[in-house]
């Protein structure tokens, strides 16, 4: 394995701690790849099987908000403390619902605070981070950055409706990828985007929807973890961005 760097952003998630904990155990030594993780709230990676790390395999970054000034003040960060080439990024974030909203079941339940949250949160915040995390890696080792979307997302797809703020962000997400995958093709071909559908995974944002989920299709974080990993190793630069499943299966756009 040669001498890497990992990002993970927005890593209290589930899918996010599972991703940490296989990238640290699949290390063949602890010299040879440098785990970032950034959060808000870091309070996973304070347990004791982290703290036993020698510093140069884990670091931490903390972040008051996802604001772009804080944005732009851990991407210097990142840059400062990253020993090895950037391999790979995980943009993490995601919002379905919280005790103020929920999904949508019909057009007169939209409402534009709503879906000011919730695109501040699924579309802006992964733009902000590519907008900053750029600069950084033009011109260097091949980088995968994975920003994770959802299979709604695909206005071909769209069969059932509703939910009509989260299926909205994560269409306009997909077209920045798209736009900036272009974009970069031309200037920082070393980059590759993946938009990365995680299939529903046992974590507090399907929790109150696995009610309707077909036996065998709630998958753990692990799981998700595990063949987010592989697809990531087998996707191979193309100046283009990939929008794929938790099978490495392409998602019409």
């Amino acid at each position: 394995m040669k001498n890497q760097t990992i990002v993970i952003i927005g890593a209290n998630s589930e899918i996010a701690k599972a991703l940490s904990l296989q990238v640290i155990a699949g290390a063949k030594n602890n010299d040879n790849t440098q785990l970032i993780v950034i959060s808000r709230e870091l309070e996973f990676y304070q347990q004791e099987s982290f703290l036993q790390l020698p510093s140069a395999c884990l670091n931490t970054i903390n972040v008051n908000s996802y604001e772009e000034s804080e944005i732009n003040l851990a991407v210097k960060k990142i840059d400062l403390i990253a020993m090895f080439e950037i391999t790979q990024i995980y943009i993490c974030h995601g919002l379905l619902h919280n005790e103020q909203l929920q999904p949508e079941k019909r057009l007169e339940d939209f409402s534009p605070e709503a879906f000011t949250k919730i695109l501040t949160v699924n579309t802006i915040t992964p733009m902000l981070w590519l907008k900053n995390l750029t600069p950084i890696l033009s011109d260097k080792g091949d980088c995968k950055i994975v920003v994770f979307t959802a299979r709604v997302g695909s206005i071909s797809d769209n069969r059932l409706g509703g939910w009509y703020s989260y299926r909205s962000s994560k269409a306009a997400m997909n077209m920045l990828l798209t736009s900036t995958a272009v974009e970069l093709a031309r200037r920082a071909k070393n980059i590759k985007l993946i938009s990365f559908h995680p299939g529903t995974t046992d974590s507090p944002l399907s929790k109150p929807f696995q009610k309707n989920v077909p036996k065998g299709k709630l998958f753990t974080s692990q799981f998700v973890a595990k063949q987010l990993l592989n697809i990531v190793e087998h996707t191979q630069l193309d100046g283009k961005a990939s929008y794929l499943d938790w099978e490495g299966k392409s998602i019409p756009w």
